[in-house]
């Protein structure tokens, strides 16, 4: 729960009165996103705290305890006491205060009355505003609601109207979320930081509830269910029972977490996938707080929190350690970006897939390059997409590189809307405020023209089915020529698109006994068949298309083979609803797609094992074995260590490839398999029409199955509510849990800031090429048998079956600093192409671990750097990806390139981000990895500007210069704290 004013020009008016004042902080505390305290470029934005009296209150909960509807956010909010109503008099006075107070005005009713007040765009009469990109006018409108010429500047405002001239120029501005997203890999960890830092305060002599979230959170728990059990009727219950055994204690140290911290909301496990429910249920499209209206905007630790970009909400992913900074009222501090205008026009062919577009799109972005951007799709093609394909294609923006992928509301939008239960008075109030500011797109009217940075085009008739694999999703491969190409990636050596197998064994088989049925494997079989994930499980056309399929396949006598594992991970119970209402659950059933749990499971490394005999008939004769999923991320090593081969596929696709049993297949001359009658089916015999599909959906697919669904998402299940926790503010940590341990961030933190920290002869711990992503860093699957990870948990007394997985042992950073670069696909140029997560202590020349050598090095008192390629870091939002390294004592990573996310990840962990210079990089500097790397960076945090450049020497001699990537005079505030959560501590400590 939250308590908003109608002005953002309260805050400076209180501090102005008396900016130390506990009660006036209590209060700023209680104010909503628009007012909130926002933070500074540097140490002088200032933070709120939660009020006692507003402690005492029920936490703001989504209204779990009443309306199912998350948009009745009034409904939750109670008197607190005469005071409070005396305060929010006195700040509905001050909004004549306001820097923009002659465009606050009311929206009214068509009925009569008022839906609330608002800032209006149009009324500052400024032509500028009118060709800005939809997406811009979200930050705009933040940038206005929040001035109060102290946290947010007319001047910041200014820069983001001039956005044409200014977005060329990277300049700075400011941005607060309305909401901030979670999931349980990446939320164990927030939580854990955010109960060490109220610790931490305790030891600084300050209150520890001044660690509390002011603006309001919501963590999915989806992450951690695994597909131990498939091919069963039994598959949901048995998975959750060992999901629960395996977790509990994670688990019930959330539920303690949405106890302990105001505004905290836990969507328990067993109710979907993160993306799914916040845009089914979770995403507002417009907040209406005590009658401020402005646009729903959302930041979330899952790269692929973009998903709700197409439904209208602004949201990216962001690090696990900005988003905790975020939830105690640190606005972001971002680049103003520039917006690739993406033009749709035509409409796709019969047959062709969201799925087939959305790997289109990745590949042309990709090739455009777009990190750092905001794309926005326009267009009259946008008619033709419904709201699932657009959030199809938002949701894999880290795919293409893109910030956001932003689809502005539209009347699609509103009849999804409505569709998934939100109400008709609910709806109009969303419509008519985006119309009045200017943020709705009527395709029936005349379409002003917008600027933007650049533009790209597709004709949709163009887009053809296809795939994208073997390593990246990004690698798209047409259909028709999947044969061809699946055979030159076996000719090409070790690398993305091959797997140097020689000619005389490219045609070997395997044969083996499965269950006593005889059986075989090819390269290329398939061994892992899954329909999952965000990207396409929210998404009706392709999830019933995918049944379709089943049901024609059946009803022709096909069958999947048994030793294939095959899976259906729905985003949500709405899919199961709308699956068994269609009929068409039993013909995948029958092909083995049983369903097998709500949450990512394979796409996220949760596969599971395969059979013994499978597996061993893959290791034993070197076969290269695929998996094929609906998912969005396929790189090495991540859907499971024995798939050499992952391909990203619709998924009707996905049931198609189960069918054939290999990706070694041309599905236009070649058989899928013979039917009953003896006859070949090939693909097109069991491929649904575009009709097919809308029938299926237009009769399957109602508004009543998303209530239900949400009614009863509420009230959690029974594994959970038996969850017993604590009600202490405070974590009793235990020394022996090997879940959740106390890290060692703040230990002997006082509250002076360090300074800038010298690198000087560091060693290099790394030497990588392009493409290290941050399942290489830290990988979430499988702890193998003989990593530094198993070894301390042996220690422990922990079996071998209940590892479990990184990803869920993510609140202990003793395992996960032990974890980082433990992927088993890693290459590091210092091993002279062994692959593995190994690495040469230089000084000895041992062969180690990478931990067992960081540690070699830490003992020692000698710094280390990692040098690295292109794209440094892409991948999944991964805080643990910035926290291992530090936690290994890495000073540097000096890469051609970084991911965006990646990048401000390492700066928040005090971690220096470096780039080589154009056309430069270790090779062509000569640079093997074996010399040590002296930074020239100034000592003074007045002397370091963004974006500068340094001088890098190495003991042999050489000398070149790189640019510091410390973007923002903000993060060089956090790298003069040492982090940005020290950072956070320090201010928070002297209110």
């Amino acid at each position: 729960m939250y308590i908003t004013a109608s002005s953002s020009a309260t805050s400076s008016i209180l501090r102005a009165a008396s900016s130390r004042s506990s009660s006036l902080f209590s209060f700023r505390s209680l104010l909503s996103p628009s007012v909130a305290s926002h933070s500074s470029l540097l140490t002088r934005r200032s933070f709120g705290t939660i009020s006692p009296a507003f402690r005492s209150l029920p936490r703001w909960s989504h209204c779990f305890h009443s309306k199912p509807s998350p948009f009745s956010l009034t409904s939750q909010i109670r008197a607190v006491s005469p005071v409070l109503d005396r305060l929010q008099r006195t700040f509905s006075s001050m909004a004549s205060e306001h820097p923009y107070k002659g465009i606050f005005t009311t929206l009214p009713k068509p009925s009569g009355g008022e839906f609330g007040k608002f800032y209006s765009l149009p009324a500052l009469n400024d032509p500028r505003i009118d060709k800005l990109p939809y997406s811009i006018r979200i930050l705009l409108e933040s940038a206005i609601r929040n001035c109060d010429n102290f946290q947010v500047t007319k001047e910041d405002v200014e820069k983001i109207i001039d956005w044409e001239k200014t977005s060329p120029k990277q300049v700075e501005i400011p941005f607060k979320p309305a909401r901030v997203l979670l999931q349980d890999f990446t939320g164990v960890p927030a939580v854990v930081d955010l109960a060490c830092m109220r610790d931490a305060m305790n030891k600084l002599g300050s209150d520890s509830n001044k660690i509390n979230p002011l603006v309001p959170v919501d963590l999915v728990i989806d992450h951690s269910v695994q597909v131990d059990v498939a091919r069963s009727e039994n598959a949901v219950q048995a998975n959750m029972e060992l999901e629960f055994q395996r977790n509990k204690e994670r688990f019930a140290f959330l539920k303690w977490g949405s106890t302990a911290f105001q505004n905290m909301l836990v969507v328990p496990p067993g109710s979907g996938i993160v993306h799914q429910v916040n845009l089914e249920y979770l995403g507002r499209v417009v907040f209406n707080t005590k009658g401020l209206l402005y646009p729903d905007s959302v930041v979330g630790t899952d790269s692929h929190t973009t998903m709700i970009d197409g439904l209208g909400v602004a949201g990216w992913g962001v690090g696990g350690i900005e988003a905790e900074a975020t939830m105690l009222g640190q606005p972001m501090s971002m680049v103003l970006p520039g917006v690739v205008g993406f033009k749709l026009s035509g409409k796709m062919r019969n047959g062709v897939t969201a799925t087939d577009l959305v790997l289109t799109v990745t590949q042309m972005l990709r090739k455009h390059g777009v990190v750092g951007k905001f794309v926005e799709f326009y267009g009259d093609g946008m008619s033709g997409l419904s709201l699932a394909d657009r959030a199809t294609i938002a949701n894999m923006s880290p795919e293409y590189g893109a910030t956001m992928g932003f689809f502005p509301v539209d009347h699609v939008t509103l009849q999804y809307l409505k569709l998934t239960g939100r109400s008709d008075e609910t709806v109009a109030m969303i419509e008519a405020y985006l119309r009045a500011n200017n943020m709705f797109v009527d395709y029936s009217e005349p379409q002003q023209e917008r600027v933007y940075s650049s533009y790209l085009e597709l004709n949709l008739d163009s887009v053809e089915p296809c795939i994208s694999g073997p390593k990246r999703p990004h690698d798209r491969v047409p259909l028709k020529e999947m044969k061809a190409d699946w055979h030159s990636c076996l000719d090409s050596k070790v690398g993305f698109k091959g797997f140097a197998i020689p000619k005389e064994a490219q045609e070997k088989v395997a044969k083996f006994s499965f269950n006593g049925q005889p059986a075989e494997l090819k390269h290329g079989s398939v061994v892992i068949a899954a329909i999952t994930s965000c990207t396409n499980t929210s998404n009706p056309s392709v999830m019933l298309g995918a049944g379709l399929v089943a049901k024609k396949a059946s009803d022709l006598g096909l069958q999947v083979k048994p030793w294939i594992k095959t899976s259906l991970a729905p985003g949500s119970g709405v899919v199961t609803k709308y699956l068994l209402k269609s009929g068409l659950q039993e013909y995948l059933n029958h092909q083995g797609f049983h369903i097998v749990g709500y949450g990512c499971t394979t796409c996220i490394g949760n596969s599971g094992e395969i059979n013994e005999s499978v597996g061993a008939a893959i290791t034993e004769n070197d076969i290269v074995a695929a998996a094929v999923l609906s998912g969005n991320r396929n790189f090495e090593g991540r859907v499971h260590p024995l798939t050499r081969a992952n391909y990203l596929a619709s998924p009707p696709l996905v049931v198609a490839y189960a069918l054939a049993g290999t990706v070694n297949i041309d599905f236009e001359t070649e058989p899928i398999g013979t039917g009953k009658n003896g006859k070949d089916v090939f693909l097109r015999d069991i491929w649904p029409t575009t009709e097919e599909i809308a029938e299926v959906v237009q009769s399957s697919v109602l508004p009543d199955m998303f209530r239900a669904t949400y009614e009863s998402i509420t009230k959690g299940n029974p594994m959970w509510n038996k969850l017993s926790v604590p009600e202490d503010s405070l974590y009793s940590w235990d020394p022996n849990s090997t879940y959740i341990h106390e890290p060692p961030y703040f230990k002997d933190m006082t509250m002076d800031p360090p300074g800038p920290h010298n690198v000087k002869d560091a060693y290099c711990l790394l030497n990588f090429g392009d493409s290290i992503t941050t399942d290489h860093i830290s990988p979430a699957g499988n702890i193998q048998k003989d990593s530094p990870a198993a070894k301390f948990l042996l220690e422990r007394g922990v079996d071998r079956k209940d590892f479990n997985s990184y990803g869920s042992r993510r609140g202990n950073d003793e395992i996960m600093a032990r974890g980082t670069f433990a992927n088993i696909r890693i290459v590091n140029k210092l091993m002279n192409g062994e692959v593995g997560p190994k690495t040469v202590h230089i000084p000895s020349g041992e062969k180690l671990s990478v931990f067992d050598a960081a540690m070699k090095y830490k003992s020692a008192g000698e710094d280390t750097i990692i040098l690295a390629g292109a794209e440094y870091g892409s991948g999944s939002s991964r805080d643990w990806a910035a926290k291992g390294p530090m936690l290994q004592g890495v000073k540097a990573v000096i890469a051609k390139s970084f991911e965006r996310i990646h990048r401000s990840n390492l700066v928040g962990m005090g971690i220096i981000p470096l780039c080589f210079k154009s056309g430069e990089d270790a090779d062509t500097l000569g640079l093997t990895g074996h010399e040590r790397y002296t930074i020239h960076l100034p000592t003074d945090i007045s002397e370091i500007k963004p974006g500068q450049d340094v001088t890098v020497t190495t003991d042999n001699g050489k000398s070149f210069t790189c640019t510091v990537r410390f973007d923002t005079e903000v993060e060089l505030a956090y790298f003069n704290h040492g982090g940005i959560l020290p950072y956070v501590i320090r201010n928070l400590s002297k209110q």
